[in-house]
């Protein structure tokens, strides 16, 4: 598989992801330093606050929100310390301007909520606007004596409504954003499940291929040079030793194809049929065995009219696979080849004797991936392939095959 993605798409893509952040945070430091900026004028001006202390509690409260995005505990304690600390030098201006919140601080209180709702989720916001809201109740009522209790008591209904709305607000806008990266996720994940199967796939089909159509080859190649010395009289020993040299070469080359075929074969997955050869190729499939010296007595019934092309194709490549098996591993042994239709189904039937003569070299190597591919071709048509040893020693290949198209998969699933 090859990524179809642009290098410049997708280094853009990632430059954006990576700058988001700090987009955000650059904005959240301009909002607390302009919030400091006006806070601590104001509580010096208006409210007769001493600098130092307005400098000090300004500074925690406005600085509340920037250490929430990383310290969500130690932005509580600063922002519920300021929330009771700015509003206790007081006199006159109590009963002036509002108290026991400014609005600086009523701007910065509801900024620092907002961002521990999206950043740590609503529990956490919650809890610091209780802090907050709480602590500055307390200070009301501990100096009841000294200011306007009515005042402060407006004050913070106003407070509380306004910081409790954006609160909400906040809670809201976070969860529809980890919707969307949850969404993004998963859309992530799906697309690369989807090319990891599509590998696979295609890994599947390369590796069925080469055993079906290259290995065949192969097969033959091995199986006519080392059936050369008895179906060529009076050969010359030089000539016989370069057919057993091809035939040697022929078994290295197998074996290192079965290993190929290790590293590709996937059983998870299924994969397209191919090339296109069916029924009406088997008797030259045939003829070419027998021109390898291989004895086969085949009964082939006429190919119907009207075969689906996937069942045309998986009856040939099983056939032309249990073909090569038995010559393989049963060589000089008879071979029957059977195949039967009706109006339903397509059977298919190879069998052969016990073999007079030693097994193929390669015999005890084999992985079994012919047998496999068999099984599999069978069930992507909705047929069946069992294979066994025979009561005479022998061994039969026995597959069917619907000859109606497989009905469409109403799941979800079939889609896929």
């Amino acid at each position: 598989m090859r990524d179809t993605s642009s290098p410049v798409t997708s280094g853009s893509r990632t430059r954006r992801r990576l700058s988001n952040p700090a987009i955000a945070f650059g904005a959240l430091a301009l909002a607390t330093v302009a919030l400091f900026s006006v806070l601590v004028p104001v509580h010096i001006a208006l409210y007769l606050q001493p600098a130092p202390l307005a400098f000090l509690f300004g500074a925690m409260l406005c600085a509340s929100p920037l250490v929430a995005v990383r310290f969500p505990r130690w932005s509580i304690a600063m922002c519920t310390v300021a929330a009771v600390a700015l509003p206790l030098p007081v006199g006159e201006p109590a009963t002036t301007w509002p108290w026991p919140w400014s609005v600086p601080a009523m701007l910065a209180f509801i900024l620092f909520v907002g961002v521990l709702a999206v950043l740590h989720g609503w529990r956490v916001a919650l809890l610091a606007w209780l802090l907050g809201i709480g602590g500055t109740l307390a200070v009301v009522i501990a100096l009841a004596a000294t200011v306007p209790v009515v005042a402060g008591i407006v004050n913070l209904v106003i407070v509380t409504s306004v910081s409790g709305a954006a609160l909400l607000v906040a809670v809201l806008a976070a969860s529809r954003l980890r919707v969307g990266a949850e969404l993004t996720r998963e859309r992530e994940l799906t697309a690369l499940e989807q090319s990891r199967r599509v590998l696979v796939e295609e890994r599947a089909r390369i590796a069925r291929e080469l055993h079906d159509v290259v290995a065949h080859g192969m097969s033959l190649i091995q199986v006519q040079a080392s059936t050369a010395r008895y179906r060529v009289p009076g050969l010359p020993d030089e000539a016989g030793q370069e057919f057993d040299e091809i035939a040697r070469t022929a078994r290295e080359g197998l074996t290192e194809m079965r290993r190929l075929l290790g590293v590709l074969r996937t059983e998870d997955q299924q994969a397209d049929l191919a090339p296109q050869q069916g029924l009406r190729d088997i008797p030259d499939l045939v003829q070419a065995l027998r021109r390898a010296g291989a004895e086969i007595d085949a009964a082939l019934a006429p190919v119907p009219e009207a075969v689906p092309s996937a069942v045309d194709i998986a009856a040939f490549r099983i056939v032309q696979e249990a073909l090569s098996n038995a010559v393989r591993h049963a060589p000089q042994a008879p071979i029957e080849l059977a195949v039967e239709t009706d109006a339903a189904t397509l059977r298919l039937r190879v069998r052969n004797a016990a073999s007079s003569g030693a097994p193929s070299p390669d015999a005890s190597t084999s992985l079994g991936h012919g047998l496999l591919g068999m099984r599999e071709r069978a069930a992507l048509v909705g047929g069946t392939v069992s294979a066994g040893a025979h009561a005479d020693g022998g061994w039969i290949v026995r597959a069917s095959l619907p000859l109606a198209p497989l009905p469409p998969d109403p799941t979800p699933g079939g889609a896929a």
